[in-house]
């Protein structure tokens, strides 16, 4: 199993939500939050006054998928999360070793 972590802009979560959806993801973590990368912030205008905007607002999805079910995944993601400007995300893999379902007791894929 993977568990696939999405850093995205917060307007594309229901267009990421609904490609997970169609490949038969069960479940997904949103989480807020605030960040980032090459774009090092932004300058924004208040009230006459220039301030700089060092995190900006986005949007981390956490899902965890059968091995046979990653690429479909991200290339769902990256599908559906793309604008093609500065800031659109990353998207970080990494191994799930076990999973366990507090409820059942139900281990491994069953427990996903």
């Amino acid at each position: 199993m993977k568990k696939i972590e999405a850093v995205i802009k917060p307007f594309k979560l229901d267009e990421v939500k609904e490609a997970l959806q169609e490949l038969g993801v069960q479940g997904m973590t949103v989480l807020e939050a605030k960040g980032y990368g090459r774009q090092k912030g932004q300058t924004e205008l208040y009230r006459g006054a220039e301030y700089v905007v060092d995190f900006l607002p986005k949007i981390k999805i956490e899902v965890v998928v059968a091995d046979d079910q990653l690429d479909s995944a991200l290339e769902a993601i990256t599908t559906a999360a793309r604008t093609g400007r500065i800031g659109d995300g990353k998207i970080f893999v990494s191994e799930v070793i076990e999973v366990v379902r507090i409820r059942t007791g139900e281990t491994g894929a069953l427990a996903v």
